[in-house]
């Protein structure tokens, strides 16, 4: 299980643009739903503009101006959304991986637009979830869709899923997808349809707790025989929400042995939630 959050904000990055409202509009929604106070954090960046070498007289204190405004414009945003939400924002001088990173450290989840490398720098990465928004695809349904299999790792990213399902009211998919293995040694005769029914009985067992813990959760089982990306980007063509573990690799480690996460954060079609194993 995740550890419990419940003292901190759900914290939103912005920087103004149409991306960062979505997100804004996604971290309040998770803030009511959570009954947490929302905090949204614009990252000032100077390096663009100042380096050591050649510094700019005041170059932060002409940012904070238009910072402000982006401020604004997000807590309006959230307001509007939801009158009664406790809102408050925050404007940092900084890079905005390193700002949101040190954000992470006090805050229940992490909530970004679905443009630029920040999310994939930051997901699975912190030892919050991380949710990186683009809009849901038409005709999305009210459905999470959740990557399981079966592994230890994967038990935070399914308390999640369950838990969001339950305070969304949607129904709750699980994804578990498999490929026969392929030896290198002697060939064995191997029943694919029978590995097949061994990992669906093992994940039904698995999700057996979980279904008597949320029991007002409708949750469906999906076995898919393939890849589990291809599986995980097909589902998000329907879900409001892709929920994926990660193991918490640093970025080059998932570089050089590929991450489902990292490729559910490229090409799903639905807001993504990454959600770290602690080791």
């Amino acid at each position: 299980m995740r550890t419990s959050f419940a003292d901190r904000p759900i914290v939103a990055g912005t920087d103004g643009t149409a991306h960062a409202a979505l997100a804004v509009e996604w971290a309040a929604d998770e803030a009511h739903r959570r009954g947490l106070p929302l905090r949204v954090v614009h990252a000032a960046d100077r390096l663009p503009y100042d380096t050591p070498r050649y510094p700019i007289p005041d170059c932060y204190d002409r940012m904070i101006p238009s910072g402000r405004q982006v401020l604004d414009h997000a807590e309006k945003i959230a307001r509007d959304r939801w009158p009664g939400l406790e809102v408050t924002t925050e404007l940092a001088d900084g890079r905005p991986g390193r700002v949101l990173r040190e954000q992470a450290c006090r805050a229940a989840e992490l909530v970004l637009g679905g443009h630029g490398p920040v999310g994939g720098r930051l997901a699975g990465h912190v030892d919050v979830p991380v949710v990186v928004v683009r809009p849901a695809p038409p005709g999305a349904g009210a459905e999470i869709v959740a990557g399981f299999d079966g592994s230890h790792a994967a038990t935070p990213a399914l308390a999640y899923a369950f838990e969001e399902a339950r305070l969304s009211g949607h129904r709750l998919r699980v994804v578990c997808a498999w490929e026969p293995p392929i030896s290198s040694g002697p060939r064995i005769a191997v029943d694919p349809d029978e590995i097949g029914r061994i990992r669906e009985d093992r994940a039904r067992r698995l999700l057996t707790a979980w279904r008597d813990r949320f029991a007002d959760v409708e949750t469906e089982l999906d076995m898919v025989r393939g890849h589990p990306v291809a599986a995980l980007v097909d589902a998000s063509a329907r879900a409001a929400l892709l929920v994926v573990g990660s193991h918490g690799r640093n970025a080059l480690t998932a570089a050089v042995l590929g991450s489902v996460s990292r490729a559910m954060l490229e090409h799903a079609r639905c807001p993504v939630a990454v959600v770290r194993h602690a080791a």
